[in-house]
């Protein structure tokens, strides 16, 4: 009998390894190549490593030096997922903008609890500025981008470059994030929290846990926000949209109707896949110059 999701990462490890290895079947089917999209042809796509942390660096073919840089965290809750089940998305903007876009595959919970993720994209995000000549890119004209987890890990991202007066960050991209996990525990999506924070509830108060608690959200670089109608976590996205507002950030938003979670990854369901990706390539290309 085929086991649900829930009931498979209700299982710690073995479950979530057990998950991971569903996933990448699915990604690896070429049958289902229409569902998940493919690299886009205009670009080069080749591996790179920072420590053991796996990028997947999406060159544009057309011959240019100094391109901008695009940092782009995939979802899946923090404990799932991969830089290739979002490869249509990061190819797309790549082949569109002009940008080296990387991917990286950062440690996953709960063999890697929280803050480990945070700690691995910030060590990219540090790799990339350093190593900008080798990559043909401009350090000083990055975005960050993330969808579901990922749309967590670059707010997160955004907010600690503010603190820490560099890299500048130019623009954020945060698709149907999830950002205030207090009060996320137990089944289903709590589920997943739970594997990620560990035991200890009271770090769902941390801002590198949940942005949106953050003591303030002034001087954050320009963002656009996404989520969908029917995404049972569009509230997360509207609220730090508001919160950005709020504290003065320039703030768009991409709401499609017929849409829900992870529409952006999926180009062959879903319609609004297309229209998402338009309005994040305008933004990319209007905040990098």
């Amino acid at each position: 009998m085929t086991k649900t999701v829930a009931e498979v990462q209700d299982h710690g490890v073995d479950g979530m390894v057990e998950l991971r290895q569903r996933r990448a079947a699915l990604l690896a089917n070429r049958r289902l190549t229409w569902v998940f999209g493919v690299d886009d042809p205009g670009v080069v796509v080749r591996e790179a490593w920072v420590g053991e942390i796996r990028l997947r660096v999406h060159t544009p073919r057309a011959p240019a030096a100094g391109r901008p840089l695009v940092l782009a965290f995939h979802g899946g809750g923090w404990c799932w997922g991969s830089p290739e089940q979002s490869r249509w998305m990061a190819g797309r903007i790549a082949a569109r903008t002009g940008a080296i876009v990387v991917a990286p595959a950062y440690r996953l919970a709960p063999e890697h609890p929280y803050p480990a993720a945070v700690e691995d994209c910030w060590a990219v995000l540090m790799w990339v500025v350093a190593n900008a000549d080798e990559l043909g890119a401009d350090p000083k004209r990055i975005a960050v981008l993330g969808d579901s987890a990922g749309g967590t890990l670059a707010a997160v991202l955004a907010l600690r470059a503010r603190d820490e007066g560099e890299p500048r960050i130019r623009g954020q991209v945060l698709i149907y994030p999830l950002v205030d996990l207090v009060g996320l525990r137990g089944p289903g999506l709590g589920g997943i929290v739970d594997h990620y924070l560990g035991k200890d509830v009271s770090l769902a108060e941390e801002w590198w846990a949940s942005p949106l608690r953050a003591r303030s959200h002034a001087g954050l670089p320009p963002a656009l926000v996404l989520t969908a109608r029917f995404d049972p976590m569009r509230s997360h996205a509207e609220r730090y949209a508001e919160a950005l507002r709020t504290a003065g950030v320039e703030v768009a938003v991409h709401c499609p109707r017929l849409a829900t979670h992870a529409y952006l990854t999926l180009p062959g369901i879903s319609p609004a896949s297309r229209g998402g990706v338009a309005r994040i390539v305008g933004f990319l290309r209007e905040r990098l110059g």
